[in-house]
């Protein structure tokens, strides 16, 4: 059984992964409008995981007895100024979004509770990777550039990352 404190901060962290899945949404929408068609598909299939990491975190607290509460949200930003500035934002998140799996984590080892520290362990090796994938994206944007032809050519880059995604086997996430 988990404690109110962890419940609490369970269903936070529910829902900034709901949130983030609108964030991605609506960026791959702007970049859509700005007939960016790698980045939109990319933002759109990374929305996708964050909703399934919802589900994942929301799975535990099923298994564990606790009620997951779904809140309300506030808009995502709708426009930017560039595509710089737009996976700025996204890095920018996914930082928030580690301190917040961190003080899971956390809560988890002071507690104590084992199991939730363990659930959490795949959270903590998650967003290294979300972290590093965004500042490789920024990495490349600062190298190739945004000007003339920059553009299309970033837009290619993030198109191909979508693609080698949806092209790998997707592993089910294992229950918690």
């Amino acid at each position: 059984m988990l404690s109110q404190a962890m419940t609490n901060r369970l269903n936070e962290q529910i829902n900034l992964e709901i949130y983030s899945a609108h964030l991605y949404l609506q960026m791959s929408s702007w970049c859509a409008h700005k007939a960016l068609e790698g980045c939109a598909a990319f933002l759109s299939q990374h929305a996708d995981e964050e909703m399934s990491h919802m589900r994942r975190l929301l799975n535990y607290m099923h298994e564990t007895g606790a009620l997951a509460i779904l809140g309300g949200m506030e808009a995502p930003p709708h426009t930017f100024q560039s595509l710089k500035e737009m996976f700025s934002k996204v890095y920018e998140h996914e930082q928030f979004v580690t301190r917040k799996i961190n003080e899971l984590v956390q809560l988890a080892d002071t507690e104590p509770d084992y199991a939730t520290l363990q659930f959490l362990q795949w959270y903590v090796a998650e967003q290294h990777q979300e972290e590093f994938l965004f500042k490789s994206i920024l990495d490349k944007i600062e190298l190739i550039g945004t000007e003339g032809q920059g553009l299309f050519f970033i837009d290619q880059e993030i198109g191909k990352l979508a693609q080698s995604k949806s092209t790998t086997t997707m592993q089910p996430i294992p229950p918690a």
